[in-house]
């Protein structure tokens, strides 16, 4: 029969350290398998929320204006037919809220899509359909030079999501700082 291992301090260090060694191994190949499918498929999420939110277009010029990742959007002529800026803030009732914002060529909403969101089940994560197009808060095909996107709680023409104002002021505010960066790129083409 085997001796048994005293209980010392060194022996405790030792095992461990094997076993945290172990686990680090393991949690490094982990990481290394699925980093390249995790960022084909965030890839593929923002390319899909591109297409989603501008009107067809035939070229796209990538760059980064006031801190925001832009897609803007030309036809085959070179005619700039609208953008997709990914935005977002901390300001959302669950954290962080990352927009994809798509504006035509003459400043209106076109879409949005939700890249990221931390907002509570059934209150602020509706935020996906309340501003849609059919939604009650629905910002599509408004010009924030022209409509004050803000909740009407503020003064504003936006019905808030209900029970979710802190989430519906986040989601506007992500507009907002989309739409002052359409409007630079705008001045720039």
């Amino acid at each position: 029969m085997a001796k048994k291992a005293q209980s010392t301090l060194v022996n405790m260090l030792l095992s461990l350290t094997a076993i945290a060694l172990v686990a680090a191994a393991a949690l490094a190949t982990l990481n290394a398998v699925t980093a390249e499918p995790i960022a084909a498929a965030q890839k593929a999420k923002v390319e899909n929320a591109i297409s989603a939110v501008l009107p067809a277009f035939d070229r796209l010029d990538d760059q980064t204006v006031n801190g925001n990742i832009c897609h803007v959007a030309y036809n085959e002529a070179g005619e700039m037919v609208g953008a997709a800026i990914e935005a977002g803030n901390d300001k959302g009732f669950g954290g962080h809220l990352q927009l994809m914002v798509g504006f035509d060529a003459e400043g209106a909403v076109y879409g949005y899509q939700i890249l990221e969101t931390h907002e509570t089940p059934g209150l602020g994560a509706k935020a996906d359909q309340w501003f849609q197009k059919d939604g009650k808060g629905s910002v599509i095909g408004k010009n924030p030079a022209e409509s004050n996107l803000t909740v009407k709680k503020d003064g504003g023409d936006v019905d808030a999501i209900s029970g979710s104002t802190i989430t519906s002021r986040a989601f506007l505010g992500v507009i907002a700082d989309a739409y002052t960066t359409f409007q630079q790129i705008k001045s720039n083409n």
